[in-house]
């Protein structure tokens, strides 16, 4: 297997990138001192269904560097095998490009990089989520 995560198929990138980002929004619920399991289910779904994903990917895309969009713009644009249940086809496209990105930088050691593109993305959404609520 080539040992630069950025050429692998950005499937196994989402499908690690997935758990990831999972597990950082668990884990940031967690410390917001959300400790019941019905309560910590509906907000985690705010921060990783398809819509919030691909809205939070598109935040970021203008920052990255060259190769770092090409990954996303190759996982955008990847076929997929699978077809989303609940979610737009073309948010699921940019979900799965969020995951992979996310997964690239796990596999790569960019700790730097995947702390921060977390945190923007928990900060971006939570903002967005107040905003829609005064609405």
């Amino acid at each position: 297997m080539e040992q630069d995560p950025i050429r692998w198929n950005t499937d196994v990138l989402a499908y690690l990138g997935d758990a990831v980002y999972e597990a950082f929004i668990r884990r940031r619920l967690i410390d917001a001192g959300m400790l019941r399991g019905d309560k910590l289910h509906r907000a985690a779904i705010r921060y990783v269904r398809a819509e919030a994903q691909a809205a939070a990917m598109k935040e970021l895309l203008p920052s990255l560097p060259e190769e770092e969009e090409a990954l996303v713009k190759r996982a955008r644009n990847h076929k997929s095998h699978s077809r989303p249940q609940h979610a737009d086809v073309l948010d699921y496209k940019w979900a799965t490009a969020f995951e992979a990105l996310i997964g690239y930088y796990s596999l790569s050691g960019a700790e730097e990089k995947l702390s921060e593109t977390l945190r923007k993305s928990w900060d971006f959404l939570t903002a967005r989520a107040a905003a829609q609520a005064k609405k």
